[in-house]
């Protein structure tokens, strides 16, 4: 009865654990791009990146759940504009898209670069620490009862990815950094966000 009722909450949880292996991924990102831009269906890339090796991963089954993350990241875009951009824009335009993509496949993602960033920017407020991340998820573990279940190794792994994913798009310097520095969010990005109603997300981009 018990295992049920765990069953039931983790379906109708917006939160998922899954980014602990699948990390911010923009050099995979960017083949799968390359490859969906070049017209292969999603199963066609998947062969293509098996077969060849693309990710220069160790084993099979890791390159097949990397890769399917990476689809279902892009696909999460709906905007054929920004898949092409993430093939072929610049690192830096690239990488900004990779991670709205992020945002849109991850609530965990969504409600961290909004609630916390965002806010963060909308204030002016440029502090940022561990304490601003263990606050976030204090939060999601009182209101989520999945997320209350995740171990704490779980959550340290997801701190980590979040952290490296705020230093690779240049909201901060590195890992140890104890501010926020003021992004900017490229034009084809938001346009993109503001034609699709998502305006929501600008302010985790700077843009209020």
């Amino acid at each position: 009865m018990a295992a049920e009722k765990k069953q039931t909450v983790s379906v109708n949880s917006r939160y998922n654990a899954s980014m602990t292996r699948e990390q911010f991924l923009f050099h995979e990102m960017r083949i799968t791009a390359k490859l969906l831009n070049d017209g292969l269906t999603d199963e066609d890339v998947i062969n293509k990146v098996i077969t060849e090796n693309l990710f220069q991963y160790p084993t099979e089954r890791q390159i097949k759940n990397i890769a399917h993350a990476c689809i279902k990241r892009l696909n999460s875009l709906d905007d054929r504009i920004l898949v092409y951009a993430v093939a072929t824009q610049s690192s830096e335009v690239a990488k900004q898209i990779c991670l709205y993509s992020m945002m849109k496949y991850y609530r965990l993602v969504w409600d961290f670069m909004i609630t916390v960033i965002g806010n963060k920017y909308k204030q002016q407020d440029f502090s940022f620490s561990k304490i601003d991340l263990n606050a976030f998820f204090m939060r999601l573990q009182e209101q989520d009862n999945n997320v209350a279940t995740w171990t704490e190794s779980t959550v340290k792994k997801l701190k980590q990815v979040i952290m490296r994913t705020l230093v690779e798009n240049s909201y901060l310097d590195n890992t140890k950094s104890d501010h926020l520095n003021p992004v900017m969010i490229y034009s084809i990005l938001e346009n993109s966000i503001r034609n699709s109603g998502d305006t929501a997300a600008l302010s985790a981009f700077n843009c209020l």
